[in-house]
């Protein structure tokens, strides 16, 4: 057999949280001007606590490209950009989540920990979504300079209070994903992959 039976189930479990970027995409957002209300960084934390950098990364890349391509843009040549921002909050969430793994401790067993991880890592995807909007911007000939960057403060805040909310949630749900045996024990991922 080519595809260990894990590897199917890894698949399957990254593919539901693709499909679930996608579901919060569409619904409970709330647009206003250039900032964008939403919760579909829960999937991608919670796929970066669960299995580490490459599920947050893969599961971010995948939603935010169905929901750009579903979106009122399509496929544009900025679109590749656009997906830079939730990539990245995956793959610090992820790096961190590894980095605790070593250590037998799991990232969402350490509340605070993992709250200061969410937020500082809310914090960087925040001045990553403001350089792809200015860079947007530039391509496209919208929005100047000061707006921009004026109104990064706002974004900031916004994505301070949902990162709070989303960890919130994901420590909760990890946990009782973990417990519920549907998947890999914190820590024991590579050993039952094997």
């Amino acid at each position: 057999m080519f595809v260990k039976k894990y590897d199917v189930k890894l698949m399957c479990q990254l593919a539901l949280l693709v499909a679930l970027y996608y579901l919060l995409s569409i619904t409970l957002v709330i647009h206003t001007g250039n900032f964008k209300l939403t919760f579909i960084s829960l999937p991608v934390i919670a796929a970066a606590l669960l299995y580490g950098p490459g599920a947050g990364f893969t599961v971010a890349l995948l939603g935010e490209f169905l929901a750009q391509m579903s979106g009122p843009y399509g496929l544009a040549p900025n679109t590749v950009l656009w997906l830079i921002p939730p990539a990245v909050n995956g793959l610090l969430v992820g790096l961190a989540a590894l980095v605790m793994w070593k250590r037998e401790r799991p990232l969402e067993r350490r509340p605070v920990a993992c709250y200061v991880v969410c937020i500082l890592s809310a914090v960087l995807t925040s001045g990553v979504n403001t350089l792809v909007l200015w860079a947007d911007s530039m391509l496209y000939g919208y929005y100047n300079f000061a707006f921009i960057f004026g109104s990064a403060v706002l974004r900031l805040g916004k994505d301070l209070i949902v990162a709070a909310i989303v960890t919130t949630v994901a420590i909760p749900l990890v946990h009782a994903l973990r417990r519920s045996g549907l998947v890999a024990a914190a820590g024991r991922f590579d050993k039952q992959a094997q």
